[in-house]
């Protein structure tokens, strides 16, 4: 039921709405996201290219979303840091998928479970529509177990 509401209500979160960028999939195991965002007025700057608060927008809660799904309620997962490079210049439509190995999850489980917390990093690119890299994000996850002090 929550990955059904998550899938329906995604694209209507202002963040998103206000930005442009669109959930196109999702997984039924949660452990692959892509999404989209067309170039348009208001995510446009000064110089006509994708905004680049809009292009690291795009990119931002899924990391997190996909382990949280995949640990379970007896993990915490936050968002903890994010570096973004710009490529190119991001025009017309741009794309970024998101994926999450089995060997991820359970990298990430066997850490939290044998210490006090996880920091795991993943990278996604934003692709334009040639398949070139517009800007790579860096994400920094930090996961522990819910009965573990901090």
């Amino acid at each position: 039921m929550k990955k059904t509401w998550l899938l329906r209500l995604i694209n209507f979160w202002p963040p998103y709405l206000g930005s442009g960028v669109k959930v196109i999939h999702i997984s039924p195991d949660v452990r692959s996201i892509e999404v989209r965002m067309d170039l348009k007025f208001w995510n446009r700057n000064y110089v006509g290219v994708h905004f680049g608060g809009s292009l690291y927008a795009m990119t931002d809660p899924f990391f997190m979303l996909m382990m949280m799904e995949n640990l379970g309620s007896e993990y915490i997962v936050w968002d903890k840091a994010a570096a973004i490079r710009f490529r190119k210049p991001g025009k017309g439509r741009v794309y970024a998928k998101f994926s999450l190995a089995q060997e991820d999850i359970d990298s990430v489980k066997a850490a939290a479970d044998n210490g006090p917390k996880a920091e795991p990093i993943f990278t996604v690119c934003v692709l334009d529509g040639a398949g070139d890299v517009v800007a790579e994000v860096e994400k920094t996850l930090y996961v522990r177990r819910k009965d573990r002090k901090k």
